[in-house]
């Protein structure tokens, strides 16, 4: 059996326009040539690019691979991070082809099981697009997510998976290039796609590394979405928080003027106490999760208070 130092959630541009209805279409900006530089800089043995509700970041990837002898070590795996009918995430590992979005949980997991693949619930507990104590239909849970900066979200999935029993893995979740490989897990395998798939249905994985996503990453994340997607950004505030709009409006003007400006910083860590204390009264103390999708901003006040 082999140790295989492996990242099992992870972006790349591929990712643009598959997202969600509600989602900006820009996903990602990492490009195939720099994650595979960052995965041999970080001496990675195996990447499952998990783009959303597409393989062909992955199939591009393999291309290119073949044609850059020195990435050969690195093992690319196929992965795809679905969107089911409820907006919730599942990931699925090893599939040879795309499942389509918008279906049910129960039918997303049984193709997933057609193509035998391994299913994942990725940031289970987060406030978005997460499948909470459904996740235990799955073969496996991300119980530690970078991009779940509120803390609270990872504290609940590993609770979660101790008390069902269920295999937990870790996910860098990487949108930006430096975020990759922020988490990793060895598998116990034979080195190949079918025995990587027995180790994780059989739970011969294990975490290796963990760590959260800065400030700065997160504000990298941010500034790309703005630049490419603020026609996007107008048209979902119009629709969904029309009363709100011309604050918005202001806001984004003042962010694309200074973009560098100390005060975004200090917006998104008053952003990230708000969501730390909703995610707690979500996670444990019984406040409805549907909080963050009804899309009010007052009951969202309050419930940050």
């Amino acid at each position: 059996m082999d140790q295989i130092n492996s990242e099992m959630h992870c972006h790349n541009s591929f990712s643009n326009f598959h997202q969600a209805a509600h989602d900006t279409p820009y996903d990602s900006s990492v490009g195939i040539a720099e994650q595979l530089d960052r995965s041999l800089h970080l001496g990675l043995d195996a990447l499952f690019v998990t783009n959303h509700n597409t393989l062909s970041g992955y199939e591009e990837m393999v291309r290119y691979q073949a044609d850059h002898d020195k990435y050969a070590r690195i093992r690319i795996l196929p992965a795809e991070e679905i969107t089911t009918d409820e907006g919730a995430h599942v990931i699925a590992y090893g599939i040879h082809e795309e499942i389509r979005p918008g279906m049910s949980l129960e039918e997303t997991i049984d193709e997933i099981r057609r193509q035998d693949g391994v299913s994942s619930a990725p940031h289970p507990f987060g406030l978005l697009d997460a499948l909470r104590e459904k996740a235990g239909r799955c073969d496996l849970v991300e119980v530690f997510n970078s991009n779940n900066i509120d803390v609270i979200a990872n504290a609940r999935a590993a609770e979660f998976a101790h008390e069902r029993g269920i295999t937990g893995v870790a996910g860098s979740d990487s949108h930006v290039i430096s975020t990759l490989g922020r988490c990793t897990n060895v598998i116990e395998a034979e080195d190949s796609l079918d025995g990587i798939l027995d180790a994780l249905r059989h739970g011969r994985v294990s975490i290796r590394a963990t760590g959260y996503a800065s400030a700065r990453e997160t504000m990298e994340y941010f500034r790309y979405k703005v630049d490419n997607s603020a026609e996007y950004i107008r048209d979902y505030v119009g629709e969904f928080y029309p009363r709100s709009r011309w604050i918005f409006s202001v806001l984004l003007g003042l962010f694309n003027r200074s973009p560098e400006s100390y005060l975004w910083v200090l917006m998104l860590r008053l952003g990230m106490l708000s969501m730390r204390r909703i995610s707690k009264k979500v996670n444990f103390e019984g406040l409805d999760p549907g909080i963050m999708k009804r899309r009010s901003l007052p009951e969202m006040l309050r419930a940050s208070l």
